[in-house]
């Protein structure tokens, strides 16, 4: 029988462990699951709801921190530090499991020792509001080659995880480390690539593996400022990658040229968007382009820069009438369609 270590950190979401435990310990049968609840010297009593749990059911743990350490320590607390099951899970207090998903998550890793870790596809919900039929029949699995899926994710400038559908084997944990407290925002899509780097990667397919609770107090919200931090949260976590795991890639200068561009075109698309989206008060447009330069001091011969160039020409009042008559408009919504749908089908 499989075991797995699953570590619950938790600020202020003392009213979600109940539901949250629950997936993880009633929805999981054929599994030795353990649970360790981390409170991060919440304010409220959160603790005192993680101790109520604890007192009912032997397979969990609770740590409480006398003052507060930040989610990336309290992350590698966890996963270091306690978590010696076969197969390890990192989940938010305010996210579930879906009902099975660590069943089918151990099959596919019992069955291919070569893959490091395994995700699916998660099924977002807003709070206060009813959970969706998730699919828990599941069609088979693949594993991609971790090279491959890392070159991937350098492609796209993104990761393709939103974080709890994720299973990892605790031995590559450890060997490739904890989380980076210098990428608070972009840490986990940092640590998916930098385990990719060591092992291939799996994928169950057909079946939804976790529900992600989509509220106004989410690590990964942004506002509009907030998207050029995130921007370059996420070229400092491709950095990260190519500094720590540059000896096994052998065509690491290739992998950060893809970024490079792919991150500079992302920042003069939301530069440009702005003036479709009569945003360009709120969005750091000129930011954004020094961004894209930094990254790649050729971006006028980009054709994002041409479409911002134009915009401008046009003017902020007058471009959102003029949308969608404008060609890259167009094709921004034709692209984002595509972009999600291929991400609901294959979660790659």
């Amino acid at each position: 029988m499989s075991s797995v270590s699953v570590v619950i950190p938790c600020y202020k979401y003392g009213h979600f462990l109940a539901d949250c435990v629950r997936s993880v310990l009633d929805e999981q049968p054929g599994l030795d699951v353990r649970v360790l609840i981390i409170d991060d010297a919440s304010p409220d009593d959160s603790a005192e709801a993680a101790r109520a749990l604890a007192a009912g059911d032997p397979r969990i743990e609770v740590r409480v921190h006398e003052t507060n350490r930040g989610h990336i320590a309290t992350y590698n607390e966890g996963l270091l530090e306690w978590a010696d099951g076969d197969y390890v899970v990192l989940l938010s207090a305010d996210d579930r499991l879906v009902p099975g998903a660590l069943v089918r998550a151990a099959a596919l890793l019992d069955a291919h020792p070569e893959a490091g870790f395994c995700y699916g596809r998660p099924l977002r919900f807003r709070h206060g509001g009813p959970l969706p039929a998730a699919r828990t029949q599941g069609t088979g699995s693949v594993v991609y080659p971790g090279h491959w899926w890392l070159e991937r994710r350098f492609r796209e400038g993104t990761g393709c995880i939103t974080s709890p559908e994720v299973v990892v084997r605790t031995s590559l944990q450890r060997k490739v480390g904890g989380y980076d407290p210098e990428l608070p925002h972009a840490g986990d899509i940092e640590m998916w690539m930098r385990l990719a780097a060591h092992a291939d990667v799996g994928y169950v397919a057909g079946a939804d593996q976790a529900y992600y609770r989509v509220h106004g107090h989410n690590m990964s919200t942004t506002d509009f400022g907030g998207q050029l931090d995130d921007i370059r949260q996420r070229r400092a976590a491709f950095a990260g990658v190519l500094d720590k795991c540059g000896d096994l890639l052998p065509q690491a200068d290739r992998l950060a040229a893809l970024v490079d561009t792919r991150l500079a075109r992302q920042a003069l698309r939301r530069a440009y968007r702005a003036y479709d989206r009569g945003r360009t008060g709120v969005v750091p447009v000129a930011e954004l382009e020094a961004f894209a330069r930094a990254c790649r001091p050729d971006a006028e011969s980009l054709p994002e820069y041409r479409a911002l160039r134009l915009r401008r020409r046009i003017g902020a009042r007058t471009m959102p009438y003029l949308q969608p008559l404008v060609l890259s408009a167009v094709a921004d919504r034709a692209r984002e369609w595509l972009w999600w749908r291929s991400w609901r089908r294959r979660g790659i």
